[in-house]
């Protein structure tokens, strides 16, 4: 269920405030948006797999909390970031 190395350059490439950026929220917040897809994808083809839908909430709720961070600290990226990544903001 993990991405690969390629599906988190695509995903991050317009999001990286820097070559090697890992640990910006936005970075996070990308990554976690596209391992949501995924699982989401999942679950719906295996509704009985209770492990993986506990671990999509957790990510869910790790991804709101990083929102409310970037929010609280700079509203104009947490802005572009839910127009990028199509959330609901």
């Amino acid at each position: 269920m993990a991405l690969t190395g390629k599906q988190k350059e695509k995903v991050t490439k317009e999001i990286k405030r820097h070559d090697k950026d890992t640990g910006s929220p936005e970075y996070q917040v990308a990554l976690f948006t596209e391992q949501i897809k995924k699982l989401t994808a999942h679950l719906k083809k295996n509704a009985k797999d209770f492990h993986s839908r506990r671990g999509l909430l957790k990510m869910v709720s790790k991804r709101k909390r990083l929102l409310d961070y970037l929010k609280k600290t700079n509203e104009k990226d947490y802005k572009t970031l839910i127009k990028k990544l199509e959330l609901k903001g």
